[in-house]
């Protein structure tokens, strides 16, 4: 019954001269094992020549508890291979892009240090590490021997994403039986599974777990091994929701919109990566409106709406701040994002000198803005704020006017310059025009028909595409899509050894080295379509967290059977 308090004050004593020399999260581990002080955390260690520590002041507005668990290791998994190449290094294969680190057991000489390195590719010789996707992460841990002979080892303070390792500073080969890879990202439970009699997608669906996994790291991440760490709003609209199928992610995402309300500026604007060290405000609705999309996908997945009653102010002064900085008689004129990763090798590729190939920038975040107005009309419901509702809805009404006065071509039923991401964005929000809204969904299937049935849009397309022709009764053009092996496919990037998704569709050639081989964008709507539309796992619209369930499952020619779960909040 008794309670004592530890405080941390001037009293307790630190040194710098522990084995651990060096440690960085992206940068990695140096342990000089012959600095090593055994006994140091018992009670009875001599810590004299030790120094008194220093107060420091402290720079945060609030302090606040940790909402989501720790990082922890999930599994632990046996390299595929090993081998020397002919600089002597060792060159490891784990089989699977993972994010974690090595333990390992080796055999060494005093003072002679054993450098491992990680990345997510190799050379095209096969025989060294590829580091451009990078981005200045050095990924490397270092450790010194104290004695000759065998010893055991990891890191305690980093995290790499890797697939392949080089150690170098070993003068044989050691077996794969010497190696763990140690799988590490969020505690939190696995939710969901998914099994299908068509081979590829239950190969895409690994992947996606995988990937997903990876970038779980106190926040949802782009890609495990940049140096440009932090959580990046562009991937999640779409991409919580699926997520949200296969791992219990509230908590996660919960603190990730603490994260963005911390860094919101006083006039609205929100930061384009949360948390981080150099936030920039570059007003990309895109990935602001995520902020929107986690708050709805927690009330509708789970029931919880808590982020709707904490950040709907918050939210309000976004969409002032945008309106008043962005728009143009309801037309937003100065976000300039348009529609990343967007096949090369299509006719609608990003970098066309043909204007008529890129989808109007303006398109694209006015949309955005627009479903961000029914969103509020929608939680304005939630919080019973009438007043709130019918401003929404009429600003609203007002935008959509504008919009298809600016972008709608009626006679022929398409938007702009007829790209399919102008199309999905102007069907699957709720812009086009009563009674329109066959001849616009006609020229997303021709859109597609003019690729071979293949992907035409960017990410911000991809976050709708199966959906859209699924609800559309093209189920088997979906289907299609998600069984393509051929370049721009999900298949393309199984066909070649991909483990998890890639951040570009042509990430496997030399001209796109910088590109992750672990990223979660271009999964778009694939898991939403797998749960929602293939197994009917889908929570009712007048319902939250699946206490009602509306099962409408759809059947494609060629996919004989689905074997999916979910086990949401109802059981």
């Amino acid at each position: 019954g008794n309670h004592e308090l530890v405080l941390s004050d001037t009293t307790w004593h630190a040194t710098i001269h522990g084995p651990i020399i060096a440690n960085d999260l992206l940068q990695g581990e140096e342990y000089d094992a012959r600095l090593e002080m055994p006994g140091w955390n018992n009670i009875d260690f001599n810590d004299a020549q030790w120094s008194k520590v220093k107060q420091m002041p402290v720079s945060v507005r609030n302090l606040s508890p940790q909402t989501n668990p720790n990082i922890c290791i999930h599994e632990s998994i046996r390299p595929a291979s090993a081998h020397l190449n002919e600089n002597g290094n060792v060159i490891i294969d784990m089989g699977q892009n993972m994010s974690g680190w090595l333990s390992v057991k080796l055999k060494a000489k005093t003072g002679v240090p054993i450098k491992i390195r990680y990345a997510e590719r190799l050379a095209a010789t096969g025989d060294s590490l590829d580091i451009l996707s990078l981005y200045g992460a050095r990924q490397t841990d270092i450790y010194i021997p104290a004695n000759d002979g065998t010893f055991n080892w990891e890191p305690k303070f980093t995290i790499h994403g890797f697939r392949y390792v080089e150690i170098s500073g070993l003068d044989y080969l050691p077996n794969t039986s010497d190696f763990i890879g140690q799988v590490v990202s969020d505690r939190m439970n696995n939710v969901g599974s998914f099994n299908s009699s068509d081979a590829l997608l239950n190969r895409l669906y690994r992947n996606a777990w995988w990937g997903i996994r990876s970038n779980y790291r106190g926040m949802p991440l782009g890609c495990p091994q940049r140096a440009d760490y932090g959580g990046s709003m562009v991937y999640r609209g779409a991409g919580c929701i699926g997520e949200s199928f296969l791992f219990d992610n509230a908590l996660l995402y919960n603190k990730w919109e603490q994260d963005i309300y911390d860094l919101q500026r006083i006039d609205g604007a929100i930061s384009d990566i949360s948390p981080s060290e150099y936030p920039t405000y570059s007003g990309k609705v895109i990935g602001q409106a995520t902020y929107f999309y986690v708050a709805e996908m927690l009330y509708r997945q789970y029931g919880d709406k808590n982020a709707i009653l904490r950040y709907y102010s918050s939210m309000k002064r976004y969409l002032r701040y945008v309106m008043s900085t962005e728009m143009n008689n309801f037309i937003i004129v100065k976000d300039k994002f348009g529609d990343p990763a967007v096949p090369s090798g299509s006719v609608y590729k990003v970098n066309a000198k043909d204007i008529s190939c890129k989808t109007d920038d303006a398109i694209i975040s006015s949309s955005i803005y627009y479903d961000l107005l029914q969103k509020m009309i929608y939680f304005a419901r939630v919080l019973d704020k009438d007043g709130d509702v019918t401003y929404y809805r009429t600003l609203a009404s007002k935008m959509k006017s504008y919009f298809n006065r600016e972008f709608f071509h009626a006679s022929e039923g398409f938007y702009g310059n007829n790209t399919a991401t102008a199309n999905i964005l102007s069907l699957q929000l709720g812009l086009v025009p009563k009674g329109a809204e066959k001849r616009v969904f006609r020229n997303i299937v021709k859109n597609i028909n003019g690729e071979k049935d293949h992907i035409c849009t960017g990410l911000v397309g991809l976050q709708h595409l199966m959906r859209v022709l699924t609800e559309g009764g093209k189920e088997d053009l979906a289907y299609q899509i998600a069984k393509n092996i051929t370049y721009p496919s999900w298949g393309y990037m199984v066909e070649h050894d991909a483990t998890s998704f890639w951040e570009s569709w042509s990430a496997d050639s030399i001209k796109m080295q910088t590109a992750s081989m672990n990223h979660v964008s271009l999964i778009g709507d694939l898991l939403i379509w797998y749960y929602e539309d293939l197994a009917g796992i889908k929570c009712a619209s007048n319902a939250v967290g699946f206490k009602r369930l509306l099962m409408r499952p759809y059947f494609p020619k060629g996919l004989d059977y689905v074997n999916a779960s979910y086990r949401s909040i109802y059981g």
